[in-house]
């Protein structure tokens, strides 16, 4: 199985820990994972405020370089995944639209079509390679440990456009926590924003929201929270010593790990090779219980 890789901004620009465990554990599980030259921002939050036919083009524009390649997209950031799943949704609509987009593209080479999909992540590890893969690369569950799944707004909404989980019930990452040997459960919060795209408008507002989910995290009795989306995964992790101030709760402390740190520790891979150093929340704790990698 061979994807083409899209990092986006944030990971490459400061998430190297989402990206180095990719990298790490998909190709253990049979992927291919296909750099893409060339790419540019997917446009989602530079540019669509400001102009809906520039974010267009900068998101087409990505999609045609996958299209070139003849490989499906894995886009590793929620918005770059809802900004190219619109972009298709747009211009599947308006062939106008496309036709102006493609004479641009021109210009560079490239042409739009519409053949390459866009796979998320979550949808990769649950609907493709599936949890029984998983649980067969495991060589230390991760048993001990209960673990809050946080998918992230742009995971399951909007539901008027396909999205990669229920929005209403989500549980792919709930089934992949589970295939590490983990406990998990749903909690009223589950669903809720982590308030990362408020931040510009009111920094002390994104922080409360983070704060509550926190809150709602540590009132369960998780030993941590796993997501998928470095947005979200930038708000809970590094910002979580400003959420105490904002909160005036100083016991906000909450571990926090992208889905591919945990399984590449589950599949024994050392915590160096998936990025975990760069983790700014308190993560010592849990992996000094799971112990060193051998791999």
């Amino acid at each position: 199985m061979r994807y083409a890789l899209y990092p986006g901004c944030t990971i490459q620009a400061e998430q190297f820990g989402y990206e180095a465990s990719v990298r790490e554990v998909l190709p253990r599980l049979g992927i291919e994972l296909v750099d893409m030259e060339g790419v540019s921002c997917c446009g989602f939050a530079a540019f669509r405020c400001r102009s809906v036919l520039g974010w267009l083009y900068l998101s087409t524009r990505n999609l045609a370089i996958a299209e070139g390649l003849g490989l499906d997209v894995l886009p590793l950031c929620n918005g770059c995944h809802l900004s190219f799943s619109e972009t298709k949704d747009t211009l599947r609509k308006d062939e106008k639209l496309g036709e102006f987009i493609n004479k641009n593209l021109e210009k560079e080479g490239l042409k739009y079509t519409g053949k390459a999909n866009v796979i998320h992540i979550i949808e990769l590890l649950h609907d493709i390679i599936g949890s029984k893969k998983i649980g067969a690369v495991i060589k230390r569950p991760l048993k001990e440990f209960q673990l809050a799944a946080h998918p992230g707004c742009h995971t399951i909404r909007p539901s008027t456009l396909r999205r990669p989980d229920d929005a209403e019930n989500p549980q792919k990452l709930d089934d992949l926590i589970a295939a590490l040997g983990a406990g998990t459960m749903d909690y009223p919060e589950k669903t809720d924003c982590c308030g990362s795209l408020l931040a510009m408008a009111s920094g002390r507002a994104a922080l409360m929201i983070a704060g509550e989910k926190l809150r709602s995290v540590k009132e369960y009795g998780f030993d941590g929270l796993v997501t998928t989306c470095p947005f979200c995964f930038k708000v809970f992790d590094s910002r979580q010593r400003a959420i105490q101030t904002v909160m005036g709760d100083r016991s906000l402390v909450v571990p926090v790990f992208y889905y591919t740190q945990l399984l590449g520790l589950a599949m024994a891979i050392k915590p160096e090779r998936l990025g975990l150093e760069l983790n700014l929340s308190p993560v010592d704790g849990i992996l000094e219980k799971i112990g060193g990698g051998n791999d």
